[in-house]
């Protein structure tokens, strides 16, 4: 293995990569690692500065808790320095409203590109935008003292951050509906036997956990694991016809790499 690189360092975001695995760290743990448009734009930049060698990445956060959130100073009428006020950004053209939201997603679309595979690390509190975070991520392991909440309803607005799509994939659109109308929290026990965790350990065997995980995700070859997420990712969408026309296509792609064959 090689030594740790450290590709990126600001605004609450650190970027390391070894090898075929980078390391994504939330690192204000004094604040919870609360969020911030400072910080969305970092983890943005993180995505983009991703080597081409790297098929694994792992997210967490330092500290007692993954994300507690949105940092609440964005709710005030001076917001963050540098920054418009999320309430003066509210008072703006639609348009300009919609497109700052939009550059706000970017930082939770890359995690699901077909040629990694992420992993989100989750302890202690990953609430709203924390919670959000740990799902734009492919698979999540969660501590024994996680607690998930979606609490934007109770805030009087809703999960902006690309969260709803994954959570109803996960749990159903019931549960879904109930987590973020009541904003209650979501603790290990549910989150592992309702599909957002794929495994509960405990706390001190969060970061070693997640490394097995990663191994484990790089023992298959890459391409057979980027097609395959592939197929799995669009099964969502895919009627079962779809599905099987859509398997048959990547098969034969597969077995022409094995045999040498090019287009």
């Amino acid at each position: 293995m090689t030594s740790l690189d450290s590709v990126l360092d600001k605004d609450g975001v650190r970027l390391t990569v070894d090898d075929a695995v980078a390391t994504v760290t939330l690192t204000h743990p004094a604040k919870r690692n609360a969020q911030s448009p400072a910080l969305w734009r970092a983890l943005t930049e993180a995505g983009r500065a991703l080597p081409g060698s790297v098929r694994v990445v792992v997210l967490r956060g330092e500290g007692k808790s993954f994300s507690a959130g949105l940092d609440r100073q964005a709710f005030t009428p001076e917001g963050f320095d540098g920054e418009p006020s999320f309430l003066d950004m509210a008072r703006g053209p639609e348009s300009e409203l919609d497109a700052t939201i939009a550059e706000y997603q970017e930082a939770f679309t890359w995690w699901r590109r077909n040629d990694i595979v992420s992993v989100a690390a989750v302890q202690g509190h990953a609430i709203g935008a924390g919670f959000q975070l740990a799902l734009a991520c492919d698979l999540r392991i969660v501590a024994e003292d996680v607690q998930f909440a979606m609490r934007e309803t109770s805030l009087g607005l809703v999960p902006d951050l690309t969260g709803t799509h994954p959570l109803v994939n996960l749990v159903g659109y019931a549960r879904a509906l109930e987590i973020c109308a009541t904003g209650r929290f979501v603790h290990a026990e549910e989150a592992e036997r309702t599909g957002l965790a794929n495994l509960v350990v405990p706390a001190g065997e969060l970061d070693a956990a997640a490394r097995d995980l990663a191994a484990a995700l790089l023992a298959a070859p890459r391409d057979a694991v980027v097609e395959t997420k592939a197929l799995l990712s669009g099964a969502v969408s895919r009627g079962y016809e779809e599905q099987r026309i859509a398997e048959r296509a990547a098969q034969g792609r597969r077995l022409r790499d094995l045999a040498g064959i090019t287009d």
